[in-house]
């Protein structure tokens, strides 16, 4: 195709229209997951291969029918990744086939969701364990990327010489609400969380979580650093939410725990609430995948017109990870004991893998902002050696 006869106005937009059409299927694949799970064994008849589902299809639903769609989608989004990753003109091939050719794409979908419930239950045990470390790998993506906006939005709002007043007191003000939101969090899961002495994990959660705020509250205003209260205040209420969410998921307890005992029943609020979880999954999958400028080396490169948006490998990599991280929330990290009805993420291990995904975003948070004056302090002791 001649570079000079093509609307780069038609073919960006495509691009685009194509990213949210992914969306789409791995929102619709993530019910599939769920209703596998759920109601799998009791909708569709026993499968006859028996190689693979065993005695009455049991091994084709609950938890390895989870791993079984997640594969399938893992393989669809890991071949569109193959072949995709070196993208970086709409005029190319690449380009048109991640932007276009949806009806041999949803053959290829078909048979990549199909194909796993034909593979034996050890191999599909092994794909368990490996999407663990998948899912540790996305968590790490995601919370690069969520720091990275962070950075951003104190960056934008940050005081300049033109508007210094008006990006004072919007930064003052929005640091004072994700501070006060913090704040609030924290005494909220001390009253429901920890009402008594015996609640002692609920307890030290919650105190580190104070003392993590302070801590980077603390650097964030040292002279040498000197980034304001906004970057910190918004991490703040980030590693409070992740405290609170790791708290939500340990198993209802009558004596640290004011949720409802699980007795088999299901309300509207767990049903939206369940909802929700999954779009919140999606919606973080989304974000990553379109978020490649955070993990370049070199972020001002100059966009041509014939550019691609974004990073077509990269997005179709993160959601292959993605496949994984919903596959690891669905059976709750655990291979071995199928999660109940309309639960998501809930056990001991989904709120260990939670505490363990706040303390790295408070470190991660915390060295990107000691690193600058590291490097400094380096160049200038280098300097000094090398003057006679």
């Amino acid at each position: 195709m001649d570079p000079k006869n093509v609307d780069w106005c038609e073919e960006r937009n495509k691009s685009l229209r194509a990213r949210y059409i992914y969306a789409i299927i791995f929102f619709i694949i993530n019910l599939t997951a769920w209703f596998i799970r759920d109601y799998g064994h009791s909708v569709f008849p026993p499968p006859y291969y028996k190689e693979a589902c065993g005695t009455a299809g049991h091994d084709c639903f609950h938890t390895l029918g989870v791993l079984r769609v997640s594969l399938g989608c893992f393989i669809f989004f890991f071949l569109m990744f193959l072949t995709t990753f070196i993208a970086r003109k709409l005029y190319e091939a690449c380009s048109k086939w991640h932007s276009g050719w949806w009806k041999l794409k949803f053959f290829l979908l078909l048979a990549s969701m199909v194909v796993p419930f034909f593979i034996p239950p050890g191999f599909i045990h092994i794909y368990g364990e490996v999407a663990r470390v998948g899912a540790g790998i996305f968590l790490l993506l995601q919370l690069i990327s969520v720091i990275e906006f962070i950075r951003w939005w104190n960056k934008y709002w940050s005081p300049d010489e033109q508007n210094n007043q008006r990006s004072c007191s919007i930064a003052l003000f929005t640091s004072t609400v994700f501070y006060g939101v913090s704040i609030c969090g924290i005494v909220s899961m001390y009253y429901f969380y920890a009402p008594r002495p015996a609640c002692s994990l609920n307890i030290f959660f919650i105190t580190w979580t104070a003392l993590l705020l302070i801590v980077m509250m603390v650097i964030s205003l040292h002279s040498k650093v000197n980034r304001g209260l906004l970057s910190s205040g918004i991490m703040a209420s980030y590693v409070v939410f992740l405290c609170w969410s790791a708290i939500r998921s340990e198993p209802v307890d009558e004596k640290c725990n004011v949720q409802k005992p699980d007795n088999g029943k299901f309300d509207w609020t767990t049903i939206l609430g369940f909802l929700i979880a999954i779009g919140a999954i999606v919606m973080a999958t989304f974000s990553t995948g379109i978020d490649s400028k955070s993990f370049q080396f070199n972020k001002n490169n100059v966009k041509l017109e014939d550019d691609i948006s974004y990073n077509y490998g990269f997005f179709h990599m993160i959601f292959s990870l993605g496949a994984m991280y919903f596959a690891m929330l669905f059976i709750s990290w655990n291979l071995k004991d199928s999660a109940t009805e309309w639960s998501i993420d809930v056990g001991w291990a989904s709120a260990g893998v939670k505490i363990i995904n706040e303390w790295v975003a408070a470190t991660i948070y915390t060295w990107k902002l000691v690193s600058p004056v590291v490097k400094q302090y380096r160049v200038v002791n280098n300097e000094q050696t090398m003057q006679p």
